[in-house]
């Protein structure tokens, strides 16, 4: 699959190497994509047959564009793309939009939101958010299993997210649908949750796993 990643930033080269691996056609999108320190840094990747352009090169490469840019900047690139680019396509949201008191940018309104309103015709499904670079490519170096979450209006680009998801190394059931993208909203408000655990365990490299009730029939009804 033709997948252009948009950032090239410690999540974005994890996921544009575990993905060359795997297979897929990667281009990572810079808006520096000649700079030598750059290329310097993306050696070894680009040695394993990934490449680097601009941002649009990348989207209008791809058949998924993965944002993996800081979430406060991430509609404005897109944007810079345009829209006829992004339609139809699929967009792998990961970001999460930090200010500068280490607030949440989007605590009403989700990213994934903001960018599915903000280009109707391209299908937003976000995921992997809740787990730091290593994790997301590695789900088998914690101790046991973990939950990684999915949240879009589009069933089909779901099912293709959910395969690049597994080409990372998560299993069918470590995938859960939350619903539509409004769901979103607890996937980034996770990131404070996060946080917290990290400075509790002294380590980013940790999953959650939603457990559910023993008894049979066991639900959301009273």
């Amino acid at each position: 699959m033709r997948i252009g990643i948009l950032g090239t930033g410690n999540v974005g080269q994890a996921l544009a190497s575990a993905w060359a691996r795997a297979g897929h056609d990667v281009v990572l999108g810079s808006r520096r994509p000649d700079d030598p320190e750059l290329l310097a840094r993306l050696g070894e990747l680009l040695a394993s047959g990934a490449r680097v352009g601009g941002p649009a090169e990348a989207a209008a490469h791809a058949e998924v564009v993965v944002n993996a840019t800081p979430g406060t900047a991430s509609v404005a690139l897109l944007r810079s793309i345009g829209a006829e680019v992004l339609a139809d396509r699929i967009v792998l949201d990961v970001g999460v939009g930090f200010l500068d008191d280490g607030s949440l940018s989007h605590p009403g309104v989700s990213l994934g939101e903001e960018i599915q309103q903000a280009f109707p015709e391209t299908r937003v499904v976000k995921t992997l958010c809740t787990v730091d670079r290593t994790v997301m490519i590695a789900p088998d170096s914690l101790e046991g299993p973990a939950t990684v979450f999915l949240s879009g209006e589009d069933t089909e680009a779901k099912k293709v997210v959910r395969g690049l998801v597994r080409d990372l190394g998560w299993t069918d059931d470590a995938l859960l649908d939350l619903g539509g993208i409004a769901t979103a909203r607890g996937q980034e408000n996770f990131a404070l949750l996060f946080i917290g655990i990290a400075g509790a365990t002294g380590t980013y490299e940790f999953g959650v796993r939603v457990v559910l009730p023993a008894a049979a029939g066991s639900g959301l009804a009273p």
